[in-house]
């Protein structure tokens, strides 16, 4: 496991130079954990079963919503809705 560790902490917070670097590669740490790693696991299952499939990471931010996300957000989990169905479905709209 230490292995693991020191390998996490080389790929994204060894060269840090401040505070909001280290959140930030913690962030990209753990959404890579728990979106990105298993979204590639069930890709390949698709793949493997003769499916095509189609992979994205979605990082524009939206100009929507100034002052509600801080600064250091991209784009949150299903932030692209609104960019690929339209903002009715976020207004409820629909």
């Amino acid at each position: 496991p230490s292995g693991l560790v020191d390998g996490m902490y080389n790929e994204y917070i060894r060269d840090a130079e401040s505070p909001a670097q280290v959140r930030d590669g913690l962030l990209e740490a753990l959404g890579d954990v728990f979106f990105a790693f298993p979204s590639i696991e069930v890709a390949k299952y698709h793949r493997d079963a003769g499916n095509p499939v189609y992979f994205y990471e979605f990082q524009h931010r939206s100009s929507v919503m100034p002052g509600v996300l801080p600064d250091f957000v991209k784009a949150d989990h299903g932030a692209e809705i609104a960019f690929v169905f339209g903002k009715p479905f976020l207004a409820g709209d629909v």
